[in-house]
């Protein structure tokens, strides 16, 4: 596939997922949402679906990888040129970063409804940044929508909750290619690899909000730090490495092991 097809489907194809799984998020953490308080079985279903529909729109034209952690393991696997890895790593960035700003856009009324609620405002750290003694930085009220957090800071376990996660997801993928004699599942495999979005966050999800790709918690958190949002709060940079290196750790683990296992 040509450099314009890469570019093309990578973009489009992660800022509709973007769009669609943030989108969610905001659905059910935002005042003035129908869907306010929907609950995490809302969230983990909107992302698959999410998924679902950036695979679709993008496969036949970049193969929708829409995740460096994937791009990393199908190179690794020998499926991606390692020449084509930086274009598709720079055009997913680019389109979570615009599958961020349609989130605000969409839900941009009830962005200010939320931010400037006294009851919101009030829930909020006295301390800007302070969340408790220990001095872990707070997320803002609505980053959650934007990007990943974990409900117990420990840096470690983080790490390898995404690592797994990214794992089970990246060699699901993979693994595709061994149906159908050798030539993977086609237009199924992107139901398929929904579903196994959905599982990852309804059995592994729990800890750290599930990231499993690099680019869909550092786009939106990004555009999350540069939005004029009032009262918005951190963006908590001293976490975003976590979603970052966990799922590339884990997509490269995912194309090893497949070469060993599977090949």
């Amino acid at each position: 596939m040509s450099s314009s097809d890469i570019f093309i489907g990578e973009t489009i194809g992660t800022a509709v997922l973007i769009l669609l799984g943030g989108g969610v998020c905001a659905a059910v953490t935002l005042k003035r949402s129908k869907a306010k308080d929907a609950g995490w079985l809302a969230i983990t279903f909107g992302w698959g679906f999410a998924v679902l529909t950036g695979a679709y729109l993008a496969g036949g034209v970049s193969g929708a990888h829409l995740n460096p952690a994937v791009t990393l393991g199908l190179a690794i696997e020998g499926g991606t040129k390692w020449s084509d890895v930086p274009l598709y790593l720079a055009s997913q960035l680019l389109g979570a970063m615009i599958g961020a700003v349609l989130v605000w856009v969409t839900y941009m009324g009830q962005f200010k409804a939320h931010l400037t609620d006294p009851e919101i405002l009030a829930a909020q750290p006295v301390e800007e940044g302070m969340v408790d003694q220990k001095a872990a930085p707070a997320a803002g009220p609505v980053l959650g929508i934007f990007s990943t957090g974990p409900e117990i800071r420990h840096y470690v376990q983080n790490v390898l909750t995404e690592i797994i996660a990214t794992v089970v997801l990246v060699l699901a993928i993979l693994t595709q290619g061994l149906n159908d004699g050798g030539n993977g599942l086609g237009t199924l495999g992107a139901l398929i690899t929904a579903l196994v979005v959905v599982s990852i966050g309804l059995s592994l999800g729990g800890p750290t909000g599930y990231a499993i790709n690099p680019v869909r918690d550092l786009g939106p958190r990004i555009i999350h730090s540069v939005l004029p949002l009032p009262n918005k709060g951190s963006s908590d940079w001293s976490y975003a490495w976590v979603p970052i290196v966990g799922p590339l750790i884990g997509g490269a683990i995912a194309g090893g092991l497949y070469n060993v296992a599977f090949k």
